[in-house]
């Protein structure tokens, strides 16, 4: 009933910047959470970095100082701003939003991921 469709993945330099978007579309009363996680190869989901409606953000001790989350309300969509990127960011980076539905109904929905990857 909420789709999450991501984009602005792709290659770079170490040092490089890039940013990923994430539009939600369906059936949408509101969106409380929005938020970003990534997975490498071989290795467990990570969250990178969280924004209420409100616009609390939460970031990886990993990420901080680097990565900049951020929301258009109007446009159900979230974006994550990602500089002095490193080798280790590479992965596929999922969005994530937690909403309510038209039919009052609470969800949790994932895009399709989009990779990264940074090249040193």
């Amino acid at each position: 009933q909420v789709q999450l469709v991501e984009s602005g993945g792709g290659l770079v330099q170490a040092g490089g910047s890039l940013r990923l978007s994430c539009a939600a579309s369906g059936s949408i009363l509101g969106i409380n959470a929005m938020g970003w996680y990534r997975q490498a190869p071989g290795k467990q989901r990570e969250l990178v970095a969280t924004i209420t409606s409100g616009g609390n953000t939460n970031y990886a001790d990993s990420v901080k100082g680097r990565f900049t989350i951020s929301r258009d309300n109007a446009k159900n969509t979230v974006y994550l701003q990602m500089n002095s990127l490193k080798p280790e960011d590479t992965a596929v980076y999922y969005c994530n939003a937690d909403a309510l539905t038209k039919g009052l109904r609470r969800t949790t929905s994932w895009g399709q991921g989009t990779q990264v990857t940074v090249s040193s």
